[in-house]
């Protein structure tokens, strides 16, 4: 089913690992900025795709939309029908670690959810979405090589941004939940149940703990350094299956 009722790229347009950012004008922030000869495969509802090259592989960036059901659909509609293997969210949290400051980088080894996303599936029992270990151990390296501050752990992937619970948060911090953001637990869910990978990296641009928070042209154009991890990683698994 190509094209997707989503995705207007025709097959072999988008490549094996996909950067996934939730705002479609960060991914034309990243393809005009960080691919070479980029071409755009995707604007159907704007939600903007485009695969270029970075250091001579093929790379692709798809916007996602906000919430699980967005990412829900274009995760899915990439793994099941473009035929990805690999899908990296760079997306932007709000801290609710104290440790954590604006501008640091979280990489999502686990994504806690509030969603009914996984209903679907009818599990008995609460299932768990945890990132691929060989995307995160990549990113790991690739985050220590550009001396970025990274913490690796938990995060929570919320259905509300405006929650009706005050104590809400508090809760997940006992539980050492570093910070929130709205997709990753729908992306995991959606790469196990698929045989795919997938990873979610974040760069902190708010703390509901201290109050501290970026704009929106901050947050659209500026956190390259998890761009370029996520690139990084992009690259260390096509080179991994070139030297197999």
């Amino acid at each position: 089913m190509i094209p997707t009722p989503h995705i207007e790229a025709k097959a072999g347009e988008i490549a094996k690992t996909v950067l996934m950012p939730g705002d479609p004008l960060r991914a034309k922030f990243v393809a005009e900025n960080f691919l070479e000869d980029p071409k755009q495969y995707n604007g159907v509802r704007g939600m903007l795709g485009y695969t270029g090259k970075y250091k001579g592989h093929d790379v692709s960036v798809q916007g996602s939309g906000m919430g699980i059901p967005s990412i829900g659909i274009y995760s899915y509609e990439l793994y099941k029908f473009y035929d990805v293997d690999n899908i990296i969210r760079i997306g932007t949290a709000g801290a609710i670690h104290p440790d954590l400051k604006i501008r640091d980088i979280v990489i999502a080894q686990g994504a806690c959810t509030n969603s009914n996303y996984a209903a679907q599936y009818n599990i008995t029992g609460t299932y768990a979405p945890i990132a691929s270990f060989e995307l995160l151990e990549k990113a790991v390296m690739a985050a220590r090589n550009k001396d970025a501050r990274i913490t690796v752990g938990n995060v929570l992937s919320s259905d509300t941004f405006y929650g009706d619970d005050p104590l809400d948060t508090e809760k997940w911090q006992k539980m050492g939940v570093l910070c929130i953001e709205m997709e990753s637990a729908g992306l995991y869910m959606n790469a196990a149940r698929l045989n795919k990978r997938a990873l979610g990296l974040f760069t902190i641009s708010d703390s509901l703990v201290t109050g501290e928070a970026t704009t929106s042209s901050e947050r659209q154009s500026s956190f390259t350094k998890m761009m370029e991890i996520a690139l990084e990683t992009a690259i260390a698994m096509e080179n991994n299956k070139t030297n197999k």
